[in-house]
């Protein structure tokens, strides 16, 4: 069984870094392996995943209800920038499409053979860079009600990506939905949106390998209910603050700091390995 205040700093961990542009994936693999903690069991895994799904579609939850609701031709919601963008919710449908492809092809590496520290710290540098770009381009020029199926796609292929560690969900598509001239708020919200399906699938990938293998056993129920709530927590914390963040700030501290975090990995994985 993990000990109690292992699943509550790694659910944290999970919580703070899903939703900023860091990458949670690298954090979580370099804190237990700085740390030397052994791997996390599946169980936990999927704790982590409902965490965090819970934590979006609580924050979202009215989001998601309008979504839904104008979809199909009901009137609900009294938020502006959605109610102008009626065909959202199939936007969200066609930016998830390529995840859930680059998933089905690609998820034994991105769970073996990429999930190491020398790809990690790449991507963080990759991505940082070209967040650095994107941000500097950033204005106040479309919002959520001006998105369309090209956006939505373009943004969607971006979120493929992140099935590499360290590329982080949240950080590739607010930079190619800023790339598309998209707020830095409307950004993060989108990018937030889109997240939901493809955190949805994840988690219910996790729970059918947990089935197959006996499900959840009595020593890590506990454990398994901590890691949930934590991360959930966690996660609606950091998302009301980045968002209310971005609509002055800009992600110039995240640059740095999955630039100079980026470096650091590549320097440990390198002296380790040397």
């Amino acid at each position: 069984m993990m000990p109690l205040y292992q699943v509550v700093v790694l659910a944290i961990v999970q919580g703070l870094t899903e939703f900023l542009p860091i990458s949670s994936t690298a954090h979580l693999y370099l804190t237990s392996w700085l740390l030397g903690w052994q791997a996390e069991t599946l169980e936990f895994d999927i704790a982590l995943h409902l965490g965090t799904l819970a934590a979006v579609l609580i924050y979202f939850f009215r989001d998601w209800l309008q979504i839904l609701a104008q979809a199909f031709g009901i009137g609900f919601g009294r938020d502006e920038q959605l109610r102008q963008n009626r065909a959202l919710l199939w936007l969200l449908v066609i930016g998830t499409i390529p995840v859930g492809i680059f998933g089905l092809l690609f998820s034994k590496q991105a769970e073996t053979t990429w999930r190491n520290p020398f790809v990690m710290g790449t991507m963080l540098v990759v991505v940082g860079l070209l967040m650095a770009v994107a941000d500097r381009r950033a204005g106040k020029r479309r919002d959520l009600a001006t998105i369309g199926p090209k956006d939505a796609a373009v943004i969607g292929l971006s979120q493929a990506l992140a099935i590499v560690p360290g590329t982080s969900r949240s950080g590739i598509t607010i930079t190619t939905a800023l790339f598309r001239g998209i707020d830095r708020e409307s950004a993060a919200r989108f990018s937030f949106l889109l997240s939901t399906p493809a955190i949805a699938a994840a988690a219910a990938k996790a729970i059918h390998d947990l089935i197959k293998h006996g499900g959840i056993g009595p020593d890590m129920r506990g454990p398994f209910l901590l890691g949930v709530a934590v991360s959930a927590v966690t996660g609606c914390l950091v998302i009301g603050w980045f968002l209310r963040f971005l609509r002055r700030g800009t992600l110039q501290f995240f640059v740095w700091y999955r630039v100079a975090f980026g470096v650091l990995v590549l320097v440990l994985a390198f002296l380790k390995n040397g």
